[in-house]
């Protein structure tokens, strides 16, 4: 095989040859995290780090398919402005050739740790054929990283009713004088679980337990664990595979969500209660936070789904990251809001008040393809009524949100959108003093939409044309619109 620097210098050229054509692409995102070119999926080894923000994400730099997975990287100051780094990490050894799939990060001794799965295939049966084990890369800089020698520092399976094939998705943190980290696994029985491991030193691993295991409609692998403690108490998030639809919910092909609990750090038990969505829409998956020099715990997330048809694939480019989400815990749930940095993205600025409509309406300024709006809206004596987004009435392409006060839901439409997916979701949404507060992020072919302060979340990739900027209020009766913010938001990255 190619030494690891050879492939990560031959994929960081052929990324170049593509950058530029598809920074170009009509859909492209201005202010989200994405590879140069090429696919993406899950966000990986998200760190603060020498005063900066680093974020990994797996990446396939040679098509705009899924393919052995690289770890593409980011950096930021300010969580707003993101600087392309060379490709991190690359398939070069016998126990990661078929991947160096997802991982997480975290600083020892001022050097900069990957922890990541190696997969290897060892047939023709994706779900049966692979061997997956942990292994670590150590950076002096932060950009440059070598393989450890010791590599795997955590083979094979532990004993016990765990499925000896998928054992991936490291997430490492420190507590106390130990080094701990949780893996996404799942019994033979197919049931979702996580195991939870104890260092001294990175290197050296022992397993402590059977973490969590899921009962009932709790899916058959839990993909992606990160378990850290927020506001007085421990929370697991994870993306369990194969959850069965409910009602409204687990409409995605897999979901992301969390559970909150208490976990013993002597038996190495967590219990917890119910699980919860961390977003009610379309494209959210593999979630990953850190904790910043603030203290505050962010999150990011993969802005796609499994199996979805991804328009820009046509353009050399798949995939993206969601906004930065700070965390917080309020009334027994995690609430996600956009960190306050974004606001450094802020342009041009208009803004009604007390606005009082039924049927439908249009405000001058009010439109856009790369904006942020915060909507306050007193429902009055409307039993629905809502927002149509990327309105092209020649094309008749509109992304709708709609509420509906007798269901207490907001509804994501994406039937007319344009190309690409269609579908509809519906979140949870109980009006404050009759009012709806709705703050939405649109950015090309993504929507990001903020409920309530964040007690929801609904997120979207939408493929409409250039030409679908149009914005429209509607309501089956009286409302008002009591506070309408608009910004244009400018490029940062």
């Amino acid at each position: 095989m190619m030494l690891h620097q050879e492939l990560i210098d031959k994929a960081n050229k052929n990324i170049e040859v593509l950058k530029k054509q598809v920074a170009e692409n009509h859909w492209r995102l201005h202010y989200h995290v994405a590879s140069r070119a090429n696919w993406i999926n899950d966000p990986n080894g998200f760190v603060y780090y020498d005063g900066e923000y680093h974020l990994f994400y797996q990446h396939h730099p040679y098509s705009a398919e899924w393919g052995p997975m690289y770890w593409g990287h980011v950096k930021s100051k300010d969580l707003a402005n993101w600087e392309h780094l060379p490709i991190a990490l690359a398939p070069s050894e016998d126990y990661d050739q078929d991947g160096c799939f997802s991982g997480s990060a975290i600083e020892k001794d001022g050097k900069l740790y990957l922890m990541y799965t190696g997969n290897t295939w060892t047939g023709e049966n994706r779900d049966t054929d692979l061997k997956q084990v942990q292994c670590l890369a150590v950076s002096e800089d932060g950009i440059r990283f070598r393989k450890l020698e010791q590599n795997p520092v955590i083979s094979g399976v532990p004993v016990g009713n765990v499925n000896p094939n998928h054992i991936r998705d490291p997430k490492v943190w420190k507590h106390g004088e130990y080094y701990y980290c949780v893996l996404g696994s799942k019994t033979n029985e197919e049931a979702g679980q996580i195991l939870l491991y104890r260092s001294t030193n990175l290197t050296d691993w022992d397993f402590l337990s059977m973490a969590a295991k899921g009962e009932g409609n709790f899916g058959f692998m839990w993909e992606c664990p990160d378990l850290f403690h927020l506001d007085g108490k421990d929370i697991l998030v994870m993306s369990p595979q194969g959850v069965k639809p409910e009602g409204d919910l687990y409409h995605n092909l897999h979901q992301s969500g969390y559970v909150i609990g208490s976990l013993n750090y002597e038996t190495g038990i967590f219990e917890h209660g119910p699980f919860t969505m961390l977003d009610y829409g379309f494209d959210f998956y593999a979630p990953q936070t850190t904790l910043d020099a603030k203290g505050r715990r962010v999150m990011v997330s993969w802005m796609a789904m499994w199996e979805s048809d991804m328009p820009e694939r046509e353009f050399d480019w798949a995939g993206a990251m969601t906004l930065p989400r700070e965390l917080t815990l309020a009334n027994g749930k995690v609430i996600s809001k956009p960190v306050p940095e974004l606001k450094a993205l802020r342009g041009e600025f208009i803004e009604y008040r007390n606005i009082k409509m039924k049927g439908e309406a249009k405000l001058p300024g009010i439109s856009g393809d790369c904006i942020e709006l915060e909507v306050v809206v007193d429902a009055k004596t409307s039993a629905e009524f809502g927002l149509k987004l990327r309105v092209d009435e020649e094309r008749q392409q509109e992304t709708v949100l709609v509420y509906h006060a007798r269901e207490e839901t907001l509804t994501f439409d994406r039937k007319k959108a344009g190309v690409g997916p269609r579908g509809i979701r519906k979140a949870p949404a109980v009006l404050k003093n009759g009012q709806l507060h709705l703050h939405i992020y649109i950015d090309k072919s993504s929507i990001e939409v903020f409920i309530n302060g964040g007690e929801q979340v609904m997120t979207g990739r939408v493929y409409p044309s250039e030409q679908a900027t149009g914005i429209c209020f509607f309501a089956e009766d009286e409302l008002e619109i009591v506070s309408l913010k608009k910004w244009d938001i400018g490029k940062s990255i």
